[in-house]
C-alpha cells in the first residue's frame, strides 16, 4: 500500500448516523421513559427475560438494544451505565461479541434461521455475564419461527436475554408479546433535534443557521437518524456552511418564516395574501401536501398555547423563535374559529389523497379558513343581539326610519280593528297547533344601534355583515 492509499484510508468518511451513535444511556435523545426503567432495572437487578421495542424508523430501537446489552454484560460498569471501554463494550460496539448475538429478521425469518439461536441457547456466556439475542425487525419472522422460539422464550436459563425491536409492533403474535416487557419508543421532538445537530455541527465545524437545523428537523419527522442523514448531505452539498434556503431546496419544504405568514393570512382574512403564497410555494415545486400537514400543526400549536399559554411545555415541539409567533398569531383569534380552521385543514388532508388538482383543493379550502377566521357567524350576530336585547337596550321591533320632525301630511287615518281570530266549535278538534311566534329584528335598526356595534367590534377580526328579514 502506498502512501497515497494510506491518506486515502485515513480520510474515509464515517456517515453522521454511525460516528455520532449513542454508545451511552445518557447519549440517546428523547427516550427519557425508557431509558430510566432499563437503569432502574438493571441497579435493582429485576431483569426480565425479555424485551420489546416498538416505534417509528430512526428514534434508537436497536441503538438502545445494543447499549442495555453493553450495560448487562460490561466488565467496570458505572452505575447502570456502561464504560465503553472494556472488552467486552467494544465487543459489542463491533458487533463481534461471542455473547451478544444479532439477527436481522427482515432478511432471516424462517424456522432454520432461529434454530442456531435455540441451539446456542444450551450454553453458558463465554466471556460475559449474560447471553443476549437481538432480533432487529421482529415482525417480519415467520409464524413457524415464533413457534419455534416461543418455549425458549417462556423459559430461558437464567444467563439468557432476548431484546426485539420492531416498526410494526401490531404484527407480533400476542403469545409473544404477553412473554415480553414491551416498551414503545415515541418520535423525538423537533426542538430536541434542533439542539442534537447544533451540537453536531459544532462537532463538525459546519456553520448552520438556526432556521436551516429546524428545516431538516421538520424534514426528518421525528426521526434523529433520518435528520443526521440529511444533515451530513447539506455538508457535503454546501461544504461547512448551510443556510436555510439550502435546506429548503434539497427536501422541498417550505421556510418557517413562510409557513408562519400563510397562517397570519389565513387568521386575518387576507383573500390575496393567502392565494399569492399558495402560487409562489406550487411554482417553487414545494411538497403541497407536507405544507397542508404542517399548517394543521402550526393551527394545533396555537389551540395549545391559547389553552396552556407559558404552562404548555414539552406539549408544544417548538423552538424560542416559533414560541413569539404563537404569542402574537393568538391575539388574533379566538380559539372556537381556529378549531373550526383545523376542522376544514382536516377534511383536506383526507381529500389531498385522492384529488387530482392539489393547488386548486388547497386554494379553495385556506379560502374558506379565512372566511371562517374573519367573518362572524349568524350565531355569534344573534347571540349578540340577544344579549344586547336581554340588557334593555335594544327593543323587539324597532321603525327602519327614525324621522326628524313630524311628517307633513293629511290626518291620520284610524286602521280598523283587526277581525278575532275564529275559535273552534265545540264539536271540532284543532288541527294544526299554534306556532309561537318568531321575533323579528328590523335590520337597520340593528346595525345603527351603538351598543351592538361595541358587542361585535370586541370579536377579534371580526367583520360586520348584513343579516337578512325573516
Amino acid at each position: 500500500m502506498n502512501k497515497e492509499d494510506k491518506s486515502a484510508e485515513g480520510r474515509q468518511h464515517v456517515a453522521l448516523p454511525l460516528k455520532y451513535r449513542p454508545m451511552t444511556f445518557d447519549d440517546v435523545v428523547g427516550q427519557e421513559h425508557v431509558v430510566r426503567t432499563l437503569k432502574h432495572a438493571i441497579e435493582s437487578g429485576r431483569i426480565a427475560n425479555a424485551y420489546l421495542f416498538v416505534g417509528p424508523r430512526g428514534i434508537g430501537k436497536t441503538t438502545t438494544s445494543r447499549i442495555f446489552a453493553k450495560a448487562l454484560n460490561c466488565l467496570t460498569p458505572n452505575g447502570a451505565e456502561p464504560c465503553g471501554k472494556c472488552e467486552n463494550c467494544t465487543q459489542i460496539a463491533e458487533g463481534r461479541s461471542l455473547d451478544v448475538m444479532e439477527l436481522d429478521g427482515a432478511s432471516h425469518n424462517k424456522v432454520e434461521d432461529v434454530r442456531p439461536i435455540i441451539e446456542a441457547v444450551q450454553f453458558k456466556p463465554v466471556a460475559s455475564r449474560f447471553k443476549i439475542f437481538i432480533i432487529d425487525e421482529c415482525h417480519m419472522l415467520s409464524t413457524a419461527a415464533w413457534n419455534a422460539l416461543l418455549k425458549t422464550l417462556e423459559e430461558p436459563p437464567p444467563y439468557v436475554k432476548f431484546v426485539f425491536a420492531t416498526t410494526e409492533g401490531d404484527k407480533v403474535l400476542a403469545t409473544i408479546v404477553s412473554r415480553c416487557q414491551r416498551f414503545d419508543l415515541r418520535r423525538i421532538q423537533t426542538n430536541q433535534i434542533v439542539d442534537r445537530l447544533t451540537y453536531i455541527c459544532g462537532k463538525e465545524n459546519v456553520t448552520a443557521d438556526s432556521d436551516a437545523l429546524l428545516a431538516i428537523a421538520r424534514g426528518a419527522e421525528g426521526g434523529m437518524r433520518d435528520a443526521l442523514s440529511s444533515l451530513d448531505q447539506l455538508i457535503a452539498f454546501k461544504d461547512g456552511n448551510i443556510t436555510e434556503e439550502d435546506a429548503l431546496s434539497v427536501f422541498g419544504l417550505v421556510s418557517r418564516s413562510e409557513l408562519e405568514g400563510l397562517a397570519g393570512a389565513i387568521l386575518k382574512g387576507d383573500s390575496a395574501s393567502i392565494l399569492k403564497a399558495v402560487a409562489n410555494f406550487d411554482s417553487a415545486g414545494k411538497n403541497m401536501r407536507r405544507l397542508a400537514g404542517e399548517l394543521m400543526v402550526h393551527f394545533r400549536n396555537l389551540v395549545v398555547w391559547q389553552a396552556l399559554g407559558e404552562k404548555a411545555g414539552d406539549t408544544l415541539e417548538i423552538t424560542s423563535d416559533q414560541r413569539k409567533t404563537l404569542v402574537e398569531q393568538a391575539k388574533i383569534c379566538d380559539s372556537s374559529r381556529i378549531f373550526r380552521i383545523a376542522d376544514k385543514l382536516a377534511e383536506m388532508e383526507d381529500k389531498l389523497r385522492y384529488v387530482l388538482s392539489v393547488r386548486t383543493l388547497i386554494e379553495m379550502t385556506l379560502l374558506r379558513a379565512g372566511r371562517i377566521a374573519s367573518v362572524a357567524s349568524i350565531e355569534e350576530l344573534m347571540k349578540a343581539v340577544r344579549a344586547l336585547k336581554a340588557s334593555g337596550g335594544l327593543p323587539p321591533s324597532a321603525p327602519a326610519v327614525q324621522p326628524s320632525a313630524p311628517a307633513k301630511s293629511a290626518s291620520p287615518v284610524a286602521k280598523p280593528a283587526a277581525a278575532p281570530a275564529p275559535q273552534p266549535s265545540a264539536g271540532t278538534t284543532a288541527t294544526a297547533e299554534a306556532k309561537p311566534e318568531t321575533p323579528s329584528f328590523d335590520r337597520q335598526a340593528i346595525l345603527d344601534d351603538p351598543r351592538l356595534n361595541n358587542i361585535l367590534q370586541s370579536m377579534p377580526g371580526t367583520k360586520i355583515i348584513d343579516i337578512k328579514e325573516k
